[in-house]
């Protein structure tokens, strides 16, 4: 199977964006994205230049995918995946790690809560796949106290799952962290550095740090192919894991 994680950037490049989903479908088993509004039109206008219908924008050049979305703020903003027919998910959960889903986070929008959306498998073995796009703090990528506290819920919602599990998302931390650490002792295989990544950001990212995104597995799943794509079409560099379970 296939899978490709990716931080959209609110769909600031939309066109891009949609058209590069539109291709990969074809050999795509599974996207997972962060940062999607979903009818957002008209209940905010302080994220300018973003696609306010990128859920729809998305859905609609993939129709043989069926489309699960959770929310981490207000009703319009979360997270997405999507799953290529007849692969379908047993079940669908969200777990939040970071506050709560009601949460309002008052003038600084982007302290929001955050959530892992949960989709899980029969094929025939049972496997999870984890959506989550992690903790902004406005001070850059290293540990604070919130961000070790949300390492830890996500390590106890994994530890409850059955079969295998893949972690997937922007997790808006450094390699080199505590909280990073944390979620790898729980038995997942960090694949950015396995592989020797050297940046999951486009040139399209002009500030200092080159890491947010990562995949992480458990030792059942059985990776064939794992590298960052090339395609400009956000901020972040998607992210393509080709694996059987």
């Amino acid at each position: 199977m296939r899978l490709i994680t990716l931080n959209t950037w609110s769909g600031r490049r939309r066109d891009a964006l949609v058209d590069f989903v539109r291709r990969q479908s074809a050999d795509t088993d599974l996207f997972c994205f962060q940062e999607i509004f979903h009818c957002a039109t008209g209940k905010t206008d302080k994220w300018k230049d973003c696609a306010y219908e990128l859920y729809m924008d998305i859905a609609s050049v993939i129709p043989g995918f069926g489309g699960y979305y959770h929310t981490h703020f207000r009703d319009y903003y979360g997270l997405a995946t999507f799953v290529r027919s007849p692969l379908a998910p047993v079940s669908v959960t969200e777990t939040f790690v970071h506050k709560f889903k009601e949460f309002e986070p008052g003038e600084e929008e982007g302290l929001h809560a955050r959530n892992l959306q949960i989709t899980s498998y029969e094929v025939p073995g049972r496997f999870s796949v984890v959506n989550f796009h992690g903790l902004w703090n406005g001070q850059g990528k290293g540990d604070a106290p919130e961000r070790i506290e949300q390492s830890r819920k996500i390590v106890e919602a994994v530890k409850k799952l059955e079969g295998e599990v893949i972690l997937c998302g922007d997790f808006n931390l450094n390699p080199d962290t505590e909280s990073m650490a944390i979620i790898e002792a729980a038995g997942l295989r960090n694949l950015v550095k396995e592989y020797g990544i050297a940046s999951t950001r486009t040139n399209l990212y002009t500030k200092p740090g080159k890491f947010a995104d990562y995949v992480l597995v458990s030792k059942g799943v059985k990776v064939k192919d794992f590298r960052v794509l090339p395609d400009e079409v956000s901020d972040h560099s998607p992210l393509l894991l080709d694996f059987d379970v």
